[in-house]
């Protein structure tokens, strides 16, 4: 709490665009103990909740971009990693939906989050969809949280934060795991043209 408050004397309206720039970087604490300020006064929570919503949809848009763009025909085109892009694949055709709506909330997992789904054959307007989606539940979750809580979290968000966030990534990478090798099986099965469609295609 006593950052956010540090950050707002510091740097007034300057605060807003830094925390629309953390939040199209990452997904901490900081949306959380900014609706936290909005209900002390120090922070109006109409822009607090803008910013955190423009910067969590706009930054998973552009990653989504650029893995599209870049990454996955080069990925798929090498040898090394194309049964490891199938597999990627087929987890993401199978679950992406409700990995869109996950990965903003563990520890470390939102600054490559929506890269992963350029694997997949979601459609641009599918995604740009569910990111809205997401990052609308995002917001509210936790600036709203902040906002209408933020007297009885002020102490105990700031204690158990980081235990709870890391307890999430665990859930999270027991979960990606377990979904992993149950569609391995079926990328080993996968016939051979698909690793070359899979190229040419993306």
């Amino acid at each position: 709490m006593e950052t956010i408050l540090n950050i707002v004397r510091d740097y007034g309206l300057l605060s807003y665009a830094i925390l629309f720039l953390y939040c199209g970087l990452k997904s901490g604490s900081l949306p959380l103990f900014a609706g936290i300020a909005a209900h002390f006064g120090a922070l109006n929570v109409a822009l607090v909740a803008t910013v955190v919503f423009a910067g969590g949809y706009l930054g998973d848009e552009l990653r989504f971009y650029v893995g599209r763009k870049y990454g996955v025909a080069k990925l798929s085109s090498n040898p090394r990693y194309r049964q490891s892009v199938i597999t990627a694949k087929l987890l993401l055709d199978r679950y992406g939906k409700a990995y869109i709506f996950l990965y903003r909330y563990p520890k470390g997992m939102r600054t490559i989050g929506a890269l992963p789904v350029a694997l997949s054959d979601m459609r641009w307007p599918v995604f740009t969809a569910l990111n809205f989606a997401s990052a609308m539940t995002w917001t509210f979750a936790l600036v709203g949280t902040g906002y209408l809580f933020g007297s009885a979290l002020e102490h105990t968000v700031g204690d158990n934060w980081g235990l709870f966030s890391v307890g999430l990534l665990a859930t999270f990478s027991l979960m990606t795991y377990l979904a992993w090798r149950r569609v391995s099986a079926l990328a080993k099965e996968a016939p051979r043209v698909e690793s070359t469609t899979l190229a040419t295609r993306l």
